[in-house]
């Protein structure tokens, strides 16, 4: 029997072009999936981390202001203000938090320095909230000021 002129199929050349061709929009679609799956999660990470931070921050702050648990303390070290830590409030441990320095304003020289012996009622509290898996980390800076009293007036 003899082949129809008219009867025209696929070459395998042709075929083969079509298998890669789908292929390398399947990997790259499933590539752009993954990263976005990625970066939503690390998005999430920051936020709650950013929330965290600052509401380590304003606990710090609103303690030195009450009292409690801890007032401002001359020459304070990084554990003083450790005792206003919040809780994470999910409860878990995903989120470490730390405070990673304390200087102190020196008027004179108009800057703030890591010498306690210039502390003169203003402190700058450096504070990092990380994820445990390292893939996020939120910095913040609190600047404290001695509340005024009568026993200590602000100038």
């Amino acid at each position: 029997m003899k082949a129809d002129p008219n009867d025209r199929g696929e070459t395998l050349i042709e075929l083969l072009v079509t298998v890669i061709i789908v292929g390398v929009a399947v990997v790259a679609l499933v590539g752009g999936i993954a990263t976005s799956i990625r970066m939503s999660d690390i998005h999430r990470k920051q936020a709650q981390a950013g929330a965290y931070v600052r509401a380590f921050g304003e606990a710090i702050v609103n303690s030195v202001r009450t009292g409690v648990p801890t007032t401002y303390t001359a020459c304070a070290g990084m554990l003083t203000y450790w005792t206003a830590y919040p809780a994470h409030p999910d409860g878990g441990t995903a989120y470490i938090p730390a405070i990673t320095g304390v200087k102190y304003w020196n008027p004179t020289s108009k800057a703030f320095e890591a010498s306690c012996i210039t502390d003169s009622g203003v402190q700058k509290v450096s504070l990092k909230v990380s994820t445990s898996d390292n893939k996020v980390a939120e910095t913040l800076d609190v600047i404290i000021r001695k509340p005024c009293s009568e026993a200590s007036p602000c100038a």
